[in-house]
């Protein structure tokens, strides 16, 4: 029995394809105080365990999209979820904190090849509106893991502590092993095609130098660290600020992440009505830009209001829904026969620019406000603008005049 690509099942598939490497940090969010009392580290250390997962993530992804386009995508999701699994195993084990974080960077690499194998399967199998409608599908389920994770961490650090979290990617790929039994390679492969270094590079280089998928990453990768800005800074702001509950803060931020729902919703219906992407990615950047600006003036004028914030959240979340998914498809179109390779800059951009703002948020949280997160976010929303009006705008307008 196969999966048919317009069935619900792989919808299923694509979903959870999406969600693996999402689960690997939000479910953690409501432990990091636990984990570095188990661990004897501060919690703003212990906040590095976001930073290496996601450096983890994106570095594999570099390694993985050239293989991808030569072996195929189920290849890399079978390895991916066997080191995950090995990683995990190494988290629940793990004794001290440099050996969390070591393991917690490969579960990372894991975790990086079914998410990038959703992303160029979309594009190996759709083109056009199908390929946005689809794309939505893959955001949503990276988004409303946010919704479910925390709030599961909090209940399994309730029922038997920090380390039996690392056992739900155990799970998950198991179920991720099984299902794609039933999948029928999307790729086209040439076998003629060698992994040549310099081949490899000159198609990163393809990527990078082409001005519409350059501007489109940089865009969909600063939209994620406003983001992660919030992912990270609203853990420390809540429950080491202000004293809220691990299981306080999962309903809060499960909460706050149903807006991705409604972004993607959103996306959709306008799409449906003739709204061009280019005008669904500037609603979202000039959304999430005004929030920003609003949560450092409050900050600034020394405030700490939970409604304001959970307010930016939504807002920022719901804005990532209307940005990502464009941004993605605009970035993956110009290129086809090189997918792998566009996907991998694509992912591993993303992931920098969230292990950065994780970094720079888990690194300038002061203990007592929120000011870490608003700066953050604030400049990534700058960046998101930058490059989306300096780069892919003129770029698109050239291309129409030749």
């Amino acid at each position: 029995m196969r999966i048919h690509p317009d069935s619900f099942a792989f919808t299923l598939l694509l979903g959870l394809l999406s969600a693996l490497p999402t689960f690997g940090i939000d479910m953690i969010l409501p432990t990091l105080s636990a984990t570095g009392s188990a661990l004897g580290a501060p919690p703003s250390d212990v906040g590095l365990a976001m930073s290496v997962y996601l450096l983890g993530l994106g570095g594999a992804l570099l390694v993985y999209g050239p293989v991808s386009d030569r072996f195929g995508r189920k290849p890399i999701v079978v390895f991916g979820c066997a080191l995950v699994i090995a990683a995990s195993i190494g988290c629940f084990f793990a004794h001290s904190l440099p050996q969390l974080l070591i393991f917690r960077a490969f579960q990372g690499a894991g975790a990086s090849g079914p998410g990038m194998a959703a992303v160029t399967i979309v594009r190996d199998l759709f083109e056009g509106a199908v390929a946005r409608a689809k794309m939505s599908y893959v955001v949503f389920a990276v988004n409303i893991v946010p919704m479910v994770a925390p709030t599961v961490g909090a209940a399994l650090l309730a029922l038997g502590g920090w380390r039996v979290i690392y056992l739900v990617p155990i799970g998950a790929c198991f179920v991720l092993l099984l299902a794609m039994r039933s999948f029928e390679e999307s790729a086209t492969i040439n076998p003629a095609t060698r992994l040549r270094p310099a081949a490899i590079a000159r198609n990163y280089f393809r990527v990078v130098l082409h001005p519409v998928c350059l501007g489109n990453i940089l865009c969909n990768a600063a939209a994620a660290g406003a983001v992660f800005a919030y992912i990270t800074g609203s853990s420390l702001f809540f429950i080491n600020a202000l004293g809220l509950s691990p299981s306080q803060y999962g309903v809060i931020f499960g909460a706050s992440s149903l807006s991705v729902m409604g972004g993607t919703f959103v996306n959709k219906r306008l799409g449906a009505w003739g709204v061009s992407p280019g005008q669904m990615i500037t609603i979202g950047l000039s959304l999430s830009s005004v929030l920003a600006v609003f949560l450092l003036v409050m900050v600034i004028a020394g405030g700490k209001s939970i409604m304001l914030v959970v307010l930016v959240m939504v807002g920022v979340a719901l804005s990532f829904g209307l940005i990502s998914p464009n941004a993605m498809n605009g970035a993956m179109q110009p290129l086809p026969e090189i997918t792998g390779s566009a996907s991998a800059v694509l992912v591993f951009v993303q992931m920098v620019a969230a292990a950065s703002s994780s970094g720079l948020v888990a690194g300038l949280f002061d203990g007592h406000s929120a000011y870490s997160m608003a700066v953050v976010m604030v400049f990534f929303c700058v960046l998101a603008i930058a490059s989306y009006v300096c780069v892919v705008r003129p770029a698109e307008r050239f291309a129409l005049l030749t």
